[in-house]
């Protein structure tokens, strides 16, 4: 990915439509934290140091691969699930809520000629890297979403086929009697 990286107004336009997802119960148990400019840096200065937990025998070349992560686009996105608790609205809903957001926010950057990649990596799960956020008690990265320019031709990807995924559902199946 290339700059430039999206507007405000683009930005907005994204969030406003990563917003607009099922939201059992009108929570909004997600929120965003734009990670854009120096930020970039400043997280990846965080990332080193989570490397340097994980794995103390890193090397340079993985050290300088994970400095230099959120440099790969010009506005990285990190949503953020919020579940709350002591609703009547299960997990379950609330989780796959900020999973729509971030697929809505991807849909929105295609659709305004950006290119959006929604990654979760070993950084998302780190304490060091969720302490830099400013997450919550309970709160975790639903994903961090990628926007910038195409810097080559995109290439379509293999998809499933979907003969392999498909069933139809023609009634309840007929007890077996002893």
């Amino acid at each position: 990915m290339t700059g430039p990286g999206p507007s405000p107004a683009e930005i907005e336009t994204m969030l406003r439509a990563g917003a607009r997802v099922p939201d059992h119960g009108k929570l909004a148990p997600w929120r965003f934290i734009l990670i854009e400019g120096d930020g970039r840096n400043a997280l990846g200065t965080v990332l080193l140091g989570a490397l340097a937990e994980t794995e103390p025998n890193a090397s340079p070349e993985r050290q300088a691969l994970e400095e230099g992560r959120f440099l790969r686009a010009p506005l990285v996105i990190a949503v953020v699930s919020s579940v709350r608790e002591g609703v009547p609205i299960p997990e379950w809903e609330q989780v796959l809520s900020a999973g729509a957001v971030c697929q809505n926010i991807l849909i929105a950057a295609h659709a305004q000629g950006f290119v959006a990649n929604w990654i979760t990596e070993w950084y998302a799960y780190h304490p060091k890297v969720a302490a830099a956020l400013g997450l919550r008690a309970g709160e975790r990265i639903a994903g961090f979403l990628y926007v910038g320019r195409p810097a080559i031709p995109l290439e379509e990807r293999v998809r499933p086929r979907l003969d392999d995924l498909v069933s139809r559902f023609r009634g309840a199946l007929p007890s077996t009697q002893s």
